[in-house]
């Protein structure tokens, strides 16, 4: 058994969407198209309000993904936690899947024997290192996001380099919203490796409204944008057959 690629939308983000498409449906849109949305709500030292709580929360359930609320400080360790956690619960769900298939619609891991469970989680732990994924890492560099922009800059270098130690196959994107048009502009493009990123940072920097709605629709597009570019040079160069991501 083998996942495929896990798609992930990593959004980081102060929850205060004020323009365009509700984002909770725009999330739910990313998870019929396989894409896990995972929110990171980022505060400084006051107490994020209900409003942007529920914004937070609201999109990570209907992504099919994870939510954390943060203090800025604690963001590195955060990004890291969440990106490995929703993996696993992505794989789970697969693991799931199959039992499923084999044992009847209402088995599930946590029906089996402890022995079996832990040989499943094993190999659950496995694919969490072997298995392809990509992360299009999607920040709201929105006015109120000024003063936790710099804490985003340093967790994003961690991610980069704890992520770099697995086995799997990682391709990485960074874009931020709102970018020109006040749709979302592109810093990074999908890449193995996230070194560059560090001539890129600088450009982190707060303005304009939060369009979080459209950011996630056009994140969305991204992906089937990479996925028509991989194609087409496979036509071209006959290098062999794609193999569709799960």
């Amino acid at each position: 058994m083998r996942p495929g690629t896990i798609k992930q939308i990593l959004l980081i983000t102060d929850g205060c969407s004020n323009q365009g498409e509700d984002p909770v449906a725009m999330a739910a849109l990313a998870r019929e198209h396989g894409i896990t949305v995972n929110v990171i709500g980022v505060m400084e030292n006051d107490v994020i309000d209900d409003q942007r709580m529920r914004e937070i929360e609201g999109i990570a359930a209907n992504g099919g993904g994870i939510s954390q609320i943060v203090y800025a400080k604690q963001l590195a360790q955060t990004v890291q936690m969440v990106t490995r956690k929703a993996m696993t619960q992505t794989i789970q769900g697969i693991v799931n899947s199959e039992i499923q298939q084999i044992l009847g619609r209402d088995v599930t891991m946590e029906d089996l024997p402890p022995e079996k469970r832990s040989e499943i989680m094993e190999v659950v732990d496995e694919l969490n290192e072997t298995a392809n994924l990509e992360v299009l890492i999607l920040v709201d560099t929105s006015a109120s996001m000024k003063y936790k922009l710099p804490t985003v800059k340093e967790a994003l270098l961690d991610l980069s380099l704890s992520l770099n130690s697995r086995a799997g196959n990682n391709l990485f994107s960074l874009f931020i919203f709102p970018g020109k048009k006040n749709g979302i502009e592109k810093l990074l493009d999908w890449t193995p490796k996230m070194e560059s990123i560090n001539m890129l940072l600088p450009k982190l920097a707060s303005k304009g409204m939060t369009p979080t709605g459209p950011a996630i629709r056009e994140a969305i597009g991204q992906f089937n944008r990479k996925r028509s570019l991989i194609r087409g040079l496979l036509t071209r160069n006959d290098e062999g057959t794609f193999e569709e991501s799960v």
